[in-house]
């Protein structure tokens, strides 16, 4: 990630000097932001391809070559959440050029609302990240639980060969033939026990099932008069309910029997992908791994956090003057120097390591690799803003960075909302953000020194 000394330069000297240095981290922001979401994010695609079967990559299989449609990466529906909070950053850039655009006088306003916003969305993103093994851990046991009920029909399919009556409503000679099979004791009534006993029985497959907590969802979902019993109405109105969920309205002609078995095959689908999408089977002890070292990771965290700002701090001011040195003796504008050349510095290491992991062909991996480019530029976009926007209210500075700001915008929601509506990207996607590189210089150029935004 980019917290680089610039983001916090400009503490000390005149307000010239201070106006000078924040423009030099302006610079770095946007082309770090840029250089992300564009360079690094395409080669990822490029090194982490594999073949695309059904929207999805195989992992370690790439025979497609470079297909530009059936070879490429997919991930899962978490990285697509990343790319969601990505596109919500940008938020507090458009506030504060809210007055730039209408020529207003009260900038200054704006700056202060603009770093507000800031601070709540990056103590939200901060909390979200707590949060979300608890967020990712319930979402599967939801997945699991959709998949008993496709399990517990499916078996009442198998057995007794239909759901619905002639009439398309539920069948209820069926369902309390199914109620009587699972009563064992024959007391009207079914206890968590014969449950228990019935769900081990049907011997739900391709899923990592926890029996007594299948078991307590069934019993909360039928219970409903709270007596640890589920008598001959209630499992009636359960499966019913479960039924209505699954199948759909009835067409107006055809077999109910048939549209029933089709509505299930479909429900069946449609718990595969939203599996896929979550991983249930490779990261459910992940998450619970994670979970249980969230605390030492906090603090380390917090730990690396605070050694980084030492180090900014000590650095900042003489690397903003190497640049500005640098600049008057090439004659190459300051911005360009940390728009293009320090991105590349600052961002290489993690490049390196972008790279390298998206390269093991595997879609846990690439998942990682794409949510960690979504988080560093989330990161950008609420920290390393605040600290300038701070910057510039307490320093009495000029937010002149129109040109910044929309390059930031553009480059921030094209890929983030590409990225937050799909989960596979075949190789034709690296192409385009290859390209919107190439854009964004000509575009800033175009800006700067032709129209004089900044």
């Amino acid at each position: 990630m980019t917290y680089s000394f610039e983001k916090i330069s400009g503490l000390s000297g005149s307000t010239e000097t201070a106006q000078s240095q924040v423009s030099v981290g302006m610079g770095l922001l946007a082309g770090s932001t840029v250089m992300l979401l564009t360079i690094i994010w395409g080669t990822c695609i490029i090194v982490g391809k594999c073949d695309l079967v059904d929207s999805i990559a195989k992992d370690a299989q790439d025979t497609k070559g470079f297909s530009l449609t059936e070879s490429g990466v997919s991930t899962d529906i978490w990285t697509s959440y990343a790319a969601r909070i990505m596109v919500i950053s940008v938020i507090p850039f458009l506030i504060v050029q809210i007055p730039q655009l209408f020529s207003s006088t009260s900038g200054s306003l704006a700056v202060l609302i603009g770093l507000i916003f800031s601070l709540i969305l990056l103590i939200t993103y901060c909390a979200y990240q707590v949060l979300q093994p608890w967020i990712q851990r319930r979402r599967i046991d939801y997945a699991k639980h959709k998949h008993v009920i496709f399990g517990l029909l499916s078996h009442v399919r198998d057995r007794f060969g239909r759901l619905l009556g002639e009439d398309g409503e539920p069948d209820r000679e069926v369902i309390e033939k199914l109620f009587s099979a699972i009563d064992t004791n024959e007391d009207r009534n079914i206890s968590e026990g014969e449950f228990r006993a019935f769900i081990l029985g049907i011997r739900i497959e391709e899923i990592d099932l926890d029996q007594n907590d299948a078991v307590d969802r069934i019993m909360k979902d039928f219970d409903t008069s709270h007596n640890s019993l589920i008598d001959r109405d209630e499992f009636f109105n359960g499966i019913s309910r479960w039924l209505r969920r699954v199948v759909r309205r009835r067409p107006a002609s055809g077999d109910a029997g048939t549209h029933a078995t089709n509505s299930l095959n479909a429900f069946n689908k449609e718990i595969k992908r939203e599996r896929d999408l979550l991983k249930v089977g490779d990261q459910s002890d992940e998450v619970d791994e994670e979970a249980g070292s969230s605390k030492s990771m906090t603090i380390k965290a917090v730990l690396l956090l605070l050694l980084g700002a030492v180090i900014a701090g000590t650095f900042a001011d003489p690397l903003v003057d190497a640049v500005d040195n640098f600049s008057d003796a090439t004659g190459i504008p300051a911005f360009f120097i940390s728009f293009i050349a320090l991105p590349l510095a600052t961002n290489s290491s993690e490049a390196v390591s972008a790279i390298i992991f998206a390269s093991r062909n595997k879609r846990t991996t690439a998942s990682l690799t794409f949510s960690e480019i979504y988080g560093a530029v989330t990161m950008n976009n609420v920290l390393c803003l605040s600290v300038f926007l701070a910057l510039v209210y307490v320093r009495g500075l000029t937010w002149d960075f129109s040109a910044e700001v929309l390059i930031i915008l553009i480059v921030c929601l094209v890929v983030g909302a590409f990225a937050s509506i799909r989960t596979h990207f075949p190789l034709w996607t690296s192409i385009v953000a290859f390209l919107l590189y190439p854009f964004s210089l000509a575009l800033i150029y175009v800006l700067d020194y032709v129209f004089g935004w900044s």
